[in-house]
C-alpha cells in the first residue's frame, strides 16, 4: 500500500516546496503509523507525490512478517541508489529513510549494506523523525531504534482535521502496541517491544477528533489489541470491553471494530460487549495458527485446539451472527501430516468467513529459527494449497449465505464504474451498490443480491 505524506523540510512559502513519496508495507498498524508520521511532518509544508521519480524524500515503512522482508527492502534500496546517483549527477538531491519493523530489526546494518539510506527509524521513535531528518540534512547518517522511556504518542502532533477528512470515513486508532506472548515464530516482541497500552483519555480525545472530522467507523489497533487495559474515568481498571462501551457513546461514531486479537485475552467483558453493543460490528479476527495441540505448544501459543473451539462457542453464543477470520501457519518445524490434518479439522469445525494463511518461514532471532525438523519446502507448499482451497471454499459459502440478507452499509469510496459506490457490510465485505443510493459517509440499508469474486452486490431497500 502506498501512502503519501508531508515532510519536515519546508522552504519559505515563496519557494518551490519539496516533495515526498512514502511506500507502506504490511499491516493496518503500519498504515496508521504512516499517517501519524505524516501528521508530525505536515506542518512543514511538503507536497505529496505518487511516484519515486518526482520525490525529494522517499520514506519506506517496512514490515517484517512476510518471508524475505528484509531482502525485498534491500532490493528496493538498490533501485533508489541508482536514482539518487542520477539525481546527484543532475545537480539535485534525494533523501531516503527506512522506518518500521525491518528498520528496528536491522538497525545500522541497513546503512552499512545500503549507503543510500540517510535515516533508519524504528516504530517506537517516529516522533523523532523530524529531528532525524534535520540531522541527515546536515550530513549525518541517523539510526533511531531505541525503545525510549517517553511515549511516542505524546510526541506526535494532533492530526489536522483536513488530513483526517482526506483519509475517509473509516479510520484506524492504535490503542496498544507490542507483545509479551513470545510465540516462537514471531519477531513482534523484538521489533515492537513489550505490551504498552495507551491511556483512556488519549484514546478518547483522538476518537472524538476523528468523529468531529467526519469519521463514522473506527478500528482499534494493537499487536494484541484485546490485551489493552487502563484506568477508566470511574477509577476502575478497564479492559477492551469497557473501552469499547465508552467509545460507543461518542456522537458520530456508528461503528467499531478491533484487530488483532489473541485467544488468551478474550475475557468475559469483551465477549459480553459483542452481544450488547450494536456499534461493535459482528466480525472478529481471532488467529489460532494451528489446530494441533503439539504444534501449538511448540509455538508457545498457550492454548489448545479445544480451548479455541470453546472460546468460539462462547463468542457465538453472545453474538450469533458474528463472522470469524483467522491466521494459519503451515509447515512449522516438526509438523506432521497428522498435525496438519488437525488444523484442517479445526477449520472445518469453526468455519471462517475470511482468513490469512502462510508457509512458515524462519525469522532470525526467534526460537523457531533454531528448531530441528524444519519441514521441506515442497511439503509446505502442498499443505498451504490444500488449506487455502478449504478456506476459500468457506469464504465463498459465507458470501452465498449473505444473499437475501438486509444489512446496513457504510458507503466508503467510489466504485470502479462511475455509476457505482462501494460500502462495507457489518462483516467487513466490500459491497457494490448504485451510486445514486447515497454519498460517501452515508449509512444505507440494502439487500444483498449476489456474491462476486471478492465483493458482494446489493440493491436498495425502501
Amino acid at each position: 500500500m502506498t501512502q503519501a505524506l508531508l515532510t519536515p523540510d519546508a522552504k519559505p512559502s515563496n519557494a518551490e516546496p519539496k516533495k515526498v513519496f512514502v511506500k507502506t508495507y504490511g499491516c493496518q498498524m503500519n498504515v496508521y503509523d504512516s499517517e501519524r508520521m505524516g501528521d508530525a511532518l505536515t506542518r512543514d509544508g511538503y507536497q505529496t507525490v505518487d511516484s519515486v521519480e518526482a520525490a525529494d524524500l522517499v520514506l519506506i515503512n517496512t514490515c517484517h512478517i512476510r518471508e524475505k522482508a528484509a531482502e525485498k527492502v534491500y532490493s528496493q534500496l538498490g533501485r533508489l541508489a541508482k536514482l539518487k546517483k542520477q539525481r546527484n549527477a543532475d545537480g539535485g538531491d534525494l533523501m531516503v529513510a527506512v522506518a518500521g519493523c525491518v528498520a528496528q530489526a536491522e538497525g545500522s546494518e541497513i546503512i552499512r549494506r545500503a549507503p543510500v539510506v540517510d535515516v533508519v527509524i524504528g516504530p517506537q521513535t517516529y516522533h523523532l523523525l523530524p529531528e532525524a531528518l534535520a540531522k541527515a540534512r546536515r550530513g549525518e547518517r541517523v539510526v533511531e531504534t531505541d525503545f525510549p522511556a517517553e511515549d511516542k504518542f505524546d510526541g506526535l502532533p494532533v492530526a489536522p482535521e483536513k488530513s483526517i477528512r482526506a483519509r475517509g470515513v473509516a479510520a484506524f486508532l492504535t490503542v496498544q502496541e507490542g507483545c509479551d506472548k513470545f510465540c516462537t515464530f514471531c519477531v513482534v516482541p523484538y521489533t515492537r517491544g513489550s505490551e504498552v497500552s495507551r491511556p483512556v483519555d488519549r484514546i478518547l480525545l483522538e476518537a472524538e477528533r476523528l468523529a468531529a472530522a467526519g469519521v463514522r467507523e473506527i478500528t482499534l489497533l494493537g499487536q494484541n489489541v484485546n490485551a489493552w487495559h487502563g484506568k477508566g474515568a470511574d477509577g476502575r481498571e478497564w479492559g477492551l470491553g469497557e473501552l469499547l462501551r465508552r467509545l460507543a457513546t461518542i456522537d458520530g461514531i456508528d461503528r467499531l471494530r478491533y484487530t488483532t486479537s489473541h485467544p488468551r485475552d478474550m475475557d468475559d467483558a469483551l465477549i459480553a460487549a459483542h452481544g450488547d453493543l450494536p456499534e461493535l460490528m459482528p466480525y472478529l479476527h481471532l488467529p489460532v495458527q494451528s489446530g494441533s495441540d503439539r504444534i501449538l505448544k511448540a509455538m508457545n501459543r498457550r492454548h489448545t485446539g479445544a480451548d479455541y473451539r470453546r472460546l468460539v462457542d462462547r463468542i457465538r453464543a453472545a453474538r450469533p451472527d458474528i463472522a470469524l477470520s483467522g491466521d494459519f501457519i503451515v509447515g512449522f518445524p516438526g509438523e506432521t501430516d497428522a498435525d496438519f490434518e488437525d488444523t484442517m479439522q479445526l477449520i472445518r469445525d469453526v468455519r471462517y468467513a475470511a482468513a490469512f494463511s502462510f508457509k512458515y518461514s524462519i525469522r532470525p532471532g526467534t526460537p523457531g529459527a533454531g528448531m530441528d525438523n524444519q519441514v521441506d519446502e515442497a511439503v509446505k507448499t502442498e499443505r498451504l494449497l490444500r488449506l487455502q482451497e478449504l478456506l476459500s471454499q468457506q469464504t465463498r459459502e459465507f458470501g452465498q449465505q449473505c444473499v437475501g440478507k438486509t444489512v446496513e452499509l457504510l458507503l466508503e469510496k467510489p466504485g470502479r464504474n462511475t455509476d457505482q459506490i462501494v460500502g462495507r457490510s457489518p462483516w467487513l465485505q466490500p459491497v457494490i451498490v448504485d451510486a445514486k443510493l447515497g454519498k460517501i459517509g452515508d449509512i444505507v440499508k440494502v439487500r444483498i443480491t449476489q456474491p462476486g469474486t471478492s465483493s458482494l452486490f446489493a440493491e436498495p431497500v425502501e
